[in-house]
């Protein structure tokens, strides 16, 4: 009964080779007529001498037989017969793995042979290669950052992707941030138990929108709720791809970081009694009437909370900030210089 249902859904992929065994009645007639050619008739008193040779005349034509039983399962085996019925489950158990590859020009340094990043690839490869029950995506960074391969388990197109990963192909840099955070929102929509990011790089933060830290507190849950407001303003193009046109006010970009300043005050609402925060892409300026605290105390303080480096900060202390009618603050009274 299984044979039959076997036999019933089986399908070929090249079905009009069947027209072949036309050939197989051609042959047999052919062979036919040969044979009659071939035998001599005559004429004897009696055939009693050959009533034998009739039982053993069929295995002179076996031969022609096992010929033509060959060449019909040459031809079925030609048209490519499949079976819609097979099938296998197989229950697997894996995790989702991004890796954050830097492809800046430091990585084509040659302390490794052939270079870094060739070594780190090979790294990556063997990696791939040893985990078939995982999804796996790769990110590229370098000045910038984006998405190479999204998570997925052909990692035959994955190693393909790793393979033509070079410097070069965007702006040079080392933004690590902007690639944790890539490679983190590649797996905030993941349903996997486990989620792994691997960062893959040879220097520091020295570019880009987002400071590592910053990027590492999207992946638990934080103050932010794992969103990271960086002031960009942005379109999406018709392949689903956001391109940067402009920034939000009130945002700078210090040292390769964004930071807003009114993030900044509320930060500092917590330490101080009234402050207002203004600057520029060089340096931002805190305006505080509080003078329980230093300059220093308060420029460590930022330091500590925005991990950006000292010298982008300003502390001025006034006796009063300045106010419209209305109460909103006057920001463009405060001086810049």
């Amino acid at each position: 009964m299984h044979f039959f249902n076997y036999i019933q859904n089986l399908e070929f992929v090249h079905p009009k080779l069947f027209w072949l065994l036309i050939i197989i009645p051609i042959l047999i007639v052919w062979y036919i007529w040969k044979h009659k050619q071939d035998n001599a008739s005559f004429v004897v008193s009696t055939n009693s001498p050959f009533t034998n040779h009739n039982q053993t005349i069929w295995w002179f034509h076996l031969p022609f037989v096992c010929r033509i039983i060959a060449l019909c399962l040459i031809i079925i085996a030609l048209a490519r017969p499949q079976s819609s019925l097979s099938h296998k489950e197989v229950d697997i158990e894996g995790i989702d793995i991004v890796m954050a590859l830097d492809v800046s020009g430091s990585m084509m340094a040659m302390d490794f042979r052939p270079n870094r990043l060739e070594a780190c690839k090979q790294v990556i490869q063997s990696f791939i290669e040893n985990r078939p029950t995982d999804r796996i995506g790769l990110v590229l960074y370098s000045g910038e950052a984006y998405t190479k391969c999204p998570l997925t388990t052909d990692h035959n197109t994955l190693l393909n992707s790793l393979k033509t990963s070079t410097n070069g192909q965007i702006e040079d840099g080392t933004a690590i941030g902007d690639g944790l955070g890539t490679a983190i929102n590649r797996l905030r929509e993941s349903t996997a138990k486990s989620k792994v990011v691997i960062l893959l790089s040879d220097g520091v933060n020295n570019s880009g929108y987002i400071d590592p830290l910053s990027a590492a507190d999207l992946a638990k849950d934080d103050e932010n709720h794992g969103v990271l407001h960086t002031g960009d303003l942005a379109y999406r193009d018709e392949d689903g791809f956001y391109f940067i046109s402009g920034r939000k006010k009130r945002f700078l970009k210090l040292f390769g970081n964004r930071i807003s300043l009114d993030y900044v005050e509320k930060l500092l609402k917590d330490k101080l009694q009234e402050c207002v925060c203004v600057g520029d892409d060089t340096k931002l300026i805190v305006y505080t009437t509080d003078k329980a605290y230093n300059e220093d105390d308060i420029i460590d303080y930022l330091v500590n909370r925005t991990k950006i480096i000292r010298s982008a900060f300003v502390v001025r202390h006034i006796d009063e900030i300045p106010h419209s009618e209305t109460g909103k603050v006057l920001y463009k009274n405060l001086s810049l210089e």
